[in-house]
């Protein structure tokens, strides 16, 4: 019990500046308590029936993307319920495991974007709809920070309860496999992580971002 009560007053650290919904207030703090740069950062986490082609989605609030980048709001959407083939499940009754590492993934979206100017932003929601390739780019790049900050063992867990779960649409299963890490990535991933020292490990965080800039150029042209 005192485990516990020491447990969430250490995550209750991470609530500033975020908006969260007690039903899975602890897998959020969590994720959050991976990103330290995210401390003071204004998040929403907001559920909603809107998403129709994912589960959860990580947005900047359009009104604070022209501002300053230090007083960007943004928002990440989470389908309150999975609608399975025979019934639907609630969100939060999925493993928190799971849910950390989907969550995990949704801030290293937040973390690419929080190095975008406004513009930038416009040209990510532009290419992020127009070009597959962008799309698996951009999913990289959100894993890549995820597994930098030690969620490693979520994200795979995130993986592969999509990939592995029959009750969930084909058509999305398919969708995660052809465009998002697969659990092999991931691994691989954490492996050349774990083998590089922190500078090296900045600069492929670094190479990513380049070469996702480098893949908008050669779009628009």
């Amino acid at each position: 019990m005192a485990d516990q009560r020491t447990k969430n007053t250490r995550l209750d650290t991470w609530t500033n500046n975020k908006k969260i919904p007690n039903v899975i207030r602890e897998p959020i703090l969590t994720a959050l308590s991976h990103y330290p740069e995210l401390r003071q950062t204004r998040i929403d986490f907001v559920f909603t029936q809107k998403l129709r082609k994912s589960i959860m989605a990580a947005r900047p609030i359009a009104a604070s993307a022209i501002g300053l980048r230090n007083q960007r709001r943004y928002q990440i959407l989470i389908r309150p319920v999975f609608k399975l083939a025979h019934t639907i499940e609630p969100i939060h009754h999925v493993s928190p495991q799971v849910l950390i590492g989907w969550i995990g993934h949704e801030l290293g979206h937040i973390m690419d974007y929080e190095t975008r100017n406004a513009w930038g932003l416009i040209q990510f929601g532009i290419l992020y709809g127009l070009s597959k390739k962008y799309v698996r780019k951009a999913e990289r790049i959100a894993d890549t920070y995820a597994v930098e900050r030690g969620m490693g063992g979520y994200i795979i867990a995130t993986k592969q309860f999509i990939l592995g779960h029959s009750g969930l649409p084909d058509k999305y299963r398919r969708k995660i496999a052809r465009l998002y890490l697969s659990p092999d990535d991931i691994v691989a991933l954490v492996a050349s992580l774990q083998n590089e020292d922190i500078e090296n490990r900045d600069s492929m965080l670094e190479e990513e971002v380049r070469s996702t800039a480098e893949t908008n150029e050669k779009e628009q042209q």
